[in-house]
This record gives structure tokens, C-alpha cells and sequence, in this order.
């Protein structure tokens, strides 16, 4: 398998090197592996910290800056970050008016933040926890007890986010999150294995010619498999399954999101699918995006989130964000 690696022990750190030199706004601790806005603290502000695995990108750490997070904590290749760096993230972020974290529903993630909270909040820093569950493909998965947090993690850093830079306290930023986290669901599909650095070949086998229904974004199992199907069917397949664990009752936020090897063309024609099925069950869209946001490194395939906006939800995502991944407005 061809990689664009030096070695596959050095990966995350050249990538965060790399990162430094394209994003100058960007403070990144390559030895500590700690993303801050070089700006960070800023004063009255509630400061956002999230992280996880590398492999995810642009997740999380292409999500940091003004309207989004404060900060990121990138792990090993698919592996939670450890405590000391998230501590090292809230100490930096910290105005004095506490920290909100950010945190995928997988086993390590959820052990590793819920012990960084505790230091934290001893060296003298609010922390409040908000956790993301929105993958209604599977109850239970290798990597989670419960459902695994997948694309709803953009809508929660994004209005969270916006949250927090007008100046919310902690308290009601991390009630946003968790309501943006409540009304959102996902489902993914694969239609190619990934390949991790360390392994250098496909981490299981999906034969030519099938696809797995409601994959993670680590690889592991969803629901079934299937002979190849059209972009058609696997929408009206994800959306039904959305939909089906939660009907939204007003106006959405939609992400068709790419897991690192789906072209633009493909998704954008797979968007109008989803779109189509939407209208079709009723359900009214008020924006959409479209792109490789939640990925699994070179995994061939998609995933759908429906997000239910109401008034505040849509303001504070349409409100100005610029990170290196995510920006608009003034």
C-alpha cells in the first residue's frame, strides 16, 4: 500500500508540523500535541476543548479558531489522546470562566477526559463535559458502551462554539451542546476498508463488489453487508435509518460528509439523494454542507447527520467562524 509517510512512528508528528507551518494563527505543541488559538485565552470568553485520534482530519484540530474551538488534543493514529494533554489544552484556554469538553463516545476518550476534568478542575479550572452519541447504527461497538459519536461532532463544536464567542457562561454553552448533541443522528457507510499507517494494508476485508451499512469511523462493523449499491439506494438506506430514530419536527441542519476517499463529485451527487429523501419524508432543510469534515483516514465512503435547528441553533451556525477547515462571515 502506498502511503504519503515518512515512517509510520512519526506520522501524527509530521502532520502537525506541517500544520504549524501552513497555520501561523495556530499555536501547535508538536512535542506535547496540543493545538491552541494563538490567541488563547481570550478574556470573558468559555473556552472549548475537544480532541481524539488522528486519522479523523480535518477533525479536530482543523476545527480550531475563532467561532470554533479553542483548542484540540490529536492522539496516536485512531487512539484517544492522554489526560496530560488535555490539561495542558484547558490551562491554556482558560479565561477564568471555565472550559467545555468536547468528547466522542468511545471508551478511551470518555476515560481519558472524564480523569483530565478531575485534574483540571484541582489546578483550579471549570470544566463542564458535553459527550456526542448521535450513530444510531449500532447500540454497542468495540470501541464504545452506547452509540458512537460520529459527524454531529461539527454541529456540536460549531454552535457550541458560537456559543461561547458571544460570550455565553459555561453553563449555557454546555446546555447548547448537549441539545445540539440531543436532536442530531447519523449513519455511515463504507465502501472501502481503511488502511492505518502502522498496518500499511486494510484493517478488515470488504470484497469487491459489497459495502458495509452504518460502518464507524474507526473501521468497526455496522450493521450488515450488502451487494454494491447506487448512491439512490444508500441514501434512501441512511436516511430511513436517521429518520426512523428521530423525525425531526422543524428545520434541519444537514452534513453529507466524505470519510477521506469519496470525491467531491461523488458526494455532491450523493447529497442530491439525500436531499431528494428528505423532501420526500417532509422534512425541511435550512442549510447544508458538504465535504470531507469527519474522516477515517483513506476509507472510501459517506455518512449522513440531520441536525433539527430552531431559531438559535441556525443564528449561532450561521454566525462567523474561520478555522482552517470550517469559515465564513465576517
Amino acid at each position: 500500500m502506498r502511503m504519503l509517510i515518512n515512517v509510520p512512528e512519526t506520522v501524527v508528528a509530521d502532520a502537525l508540523r506541517g500544520m504549524a507551518a501552513a497555520h501561523p494563527e495556530l499555536s501547535v505543541d508538536v512535542e506535547n500535541r496540543v493545538i491552541v488559538r494563538r490567541d488563547a485565552p481570550v478574556a470573558g470568553k468559555v473556552g472549548l476543548v475537544s480532541g481524539g485520534g488522528s486519522g479523523h482530519e480535518p477533525l479536530h484540530g482543523g476545527f480550531v479558531g475563532p467561532g470554533m474551538l479553542s483548542a484540540a488534543c490529536p492522539g496516536e493514529v485512531f487512539t484517544s489522546p492522554v489526560p496530560d494533554q488535555m490539561v495542558r489544552a484547558a490551562a491554556a484556554v482558560d479565561s477564568g470562566e471555565g472550559v467545555l469538553f468536547v468528547v466522542k463516545n468511545y471508551t478511551g476518550d470518555v476515560l481519558n477526559f472524564r480523569m483530565a476534568a478531575e485534574l483540571a478542575e484541582d489546578e483550579g479550572v471549570q470544566v463542564a463535559t458535553v459527550l456526542v452519541n448521535d450513530d444510531v447504527a449500532v447500540t454497542d461497538s468495540l470501541f464504545t458502551a452506547g452509540r458512537r459519536g460520529t459527524g454531529a461532532t461539527l454541529f456540536v463544536e460549531k454552535i457550541a462554539g458560537a456559543a461561547a464567542a458571544e460570550g455565553a457562561p459555561l453553563e449555557r454553552v454546555a446546555a447548547i451542546a448537549r441539545q445540539v448533541n440531543d436532536v442530531s443522528r447519523s449513519f455511515g457507510v463504507a465502501l472501502g476498508a481503511v488502511t492505518t499507517p502502522a498496518k500499511g494494508s486494510p484493517t478488515f476485508d470488504l470484497p469487491a463488489g459489497e459495502l458495509e451499512l452504518g460502518i464507524g469511523i474507526h473501521g468497526e462493523p455496522g450493521r450488515e453487508r450488502r451487494a454494491m449499491m447506487t448512491s439512490r439506494e444508500i441514501a434512501d438506506f441512511a436516511v430511513n435509518a436517521v429518520l426512523e430514530d428521530r423525525r425531526p419536527t422543524g428545520p434541519v441542519l444537514v452534513l453529507v460528509n466524505g470519510m477521506g476517499a469519496t470525491p467531491l463529485l461523488e458526494l455532491y451527487g450523493f447529497n442530491a439523494e439525500v436531499q431528494r429523501v428528505l423532501a420526500e419524508r417532509g422534512v425541511v432543510v435550512a442549510r447544508t454542507l458538504v465535504g470531507n469534515y469527519v474522516t477515517s483516514l483513506d476509507m472510501a465512503g459517506c455518512s449522513v447527520t440531520v441536525c433539527q435547528a430552531d431559531e438559535e441553533l441556525l443564528r449561532l451556525w450561521d454566525a462567523p467562524v474561520r478555522t482552517p477547515a470550517l469559515r465564513w462571515g465576517s
